[in-house]
């Protein structure tokens, strides 16, 4: 089953795992190393990652290695662009009406000799 990047990103651990392989690639002992929780379960979280395409296991002589594959989380970032976008220019819309209130009650202040 192929999985979605905002699977990925939906666990805490998950997100640390990619954390710690986002630099450099480590062996799988040390990515389990940093975790209190069990091999099986850190295993289960690597699983996902490698589904959604965000992780790759590479055998290197005896040892297996976690490479980030980081790409994938653009699609996060477009998803997120767009609500920012969406953000941005109600918050312009709102502070040019509050700036427009400002000026009418500024003028309300002033009196007329």
């Amino acid at each position: 089953m192929r999985r979605d990047v905002f699977q990925a990103i939906a666990d805490p651990t998950r997100r640390e795992i990619l954390g710690l392989i986002a630099h450099k690639s480590l062996n799988i002992n040390s990515v389990t190393e940093q975790f209190d929780v069990s091999r099986a379960a850190i295993y289960k979280h690597m699983k996902i990652l490698t589904e959604c395409g965000l992780l790759e296991i590479k055998q290197q002589g005896r040892e297996r290695f976690c490479e980030g594959k980081l790409e994938r989380l653009n699609e996060i970032s477009d998803w997120v662009a767009q609500y920012r976008e969406f953000w941005e220019t109600r918050l312009d819309s709102l502070e040019s009406y509050l700036k427009t209130l400002q000026g009418k009650s500024n003028d309300q202040g002033k009196t007329t000799l």
